[in-house]
């Protein structure tokens, strides 16, 4: 590279339009991937912008904090998305209505479970009580999450990580594991993905079926109000 190619890089480094356009690449081009992979689970295309831009980042060791002055126009948008989780709960609340008591029983065992089997693994290892807080709420949309993290006293940084690596984890696993089940319901497949998996979860549910998606963001939905009650609790019954 020659003295004005690095020059003209160390200037564009430390422009946060770049890594915001760095940010939205990575998204398309892993989304052209995970097509024409014919959405297969691994192709998940957030794990692979992930990995895209963390690839670049170490790459040219850019620091996180010059990433995300950039990013961080994308990461507002968080707030406005989480938000807007009440509208598919509103289009279909006839239809959440008609089963509010499976579902009702669904989410309180799911929500628990996904709380309880995180922070009894981790409390047997030693996590501190601050990791803890941030593991709590980990299968919540990451918007949500931060919040309940930063109430509890963990790192609201470090939960958004922990949420985003459950999603992908839950996108990967949950058509295969489903179709090991047996269980054919899409209705269930969804509700099951939006619960474990949040957002990313609720994704790879709507790239399998219309039905399974839209259960999947009435879960999500729901997760999220039910885990900002639960999630104090659990852990202050805990430490």
């Amino acid at each position: 590279m020659s003295d004005a190619d690095f020059s003209l890089w160390v200037y564009l480094s430390r422009t946060p339009l770049l890594w915001l356009t760095v940010t939205l690449l990575a998204y398309v081009a892993a989304e052209w991937l995970s097509a024409a992979l014919k959405r297969h689970p691994l192709a998940n295309p957030i794990l692979i912008a992930v990995v895209l831009a963390a690839g670049l980042l170490a790459a040219t060791g850019t620091p996180y904090r010059t990433y995300f002055e950039g990013a961080q126009f994308v990461h507002f948008l968080i707030g406005p998305a989480t938000v807007a989780l009440a509208i598919p709960l509103y289009r279909n609340r006839r239809t959440v209505w008609r089963a509010i008591l499976p579902m009702t029983a669904a989410l309180l065992a799911g929500s628990l479970a996904a709380m309880l089997s995180a922070l009894l693994i981790a409390k047997a290892f030693g996590v501190p009580g601050s990791v803890l807080a941030a593991l709590a709420p980990k299968s919540v949309t990451a918007g949500v999450a931060m919040g309940i993290a930063g109430s509890l006293g963990g790192d609201p940084a470090l939960a958004a990580v922990l949420v985003i690596l459950t999603g992908a984890i839950g996108a990967v696993t949950v058509t295969p594991l489903m179709n090991a089940l047996r269980l054919r319901d899409m209705r269930a497949r969804g509700f099951a993905a939006g619960l474990a998996a949040h957002g990313i979860g609720t994704a790879r549910a709507f790239h399998v079926d219309l039905v399974a998606g839209t259960f999947a963001g009435i879960a999500l939905a729901l997760n999220a109000l039910v885990s900002a009650v639960l999630a104090p609790v659990v852990l202050r019954a805990l430490l």
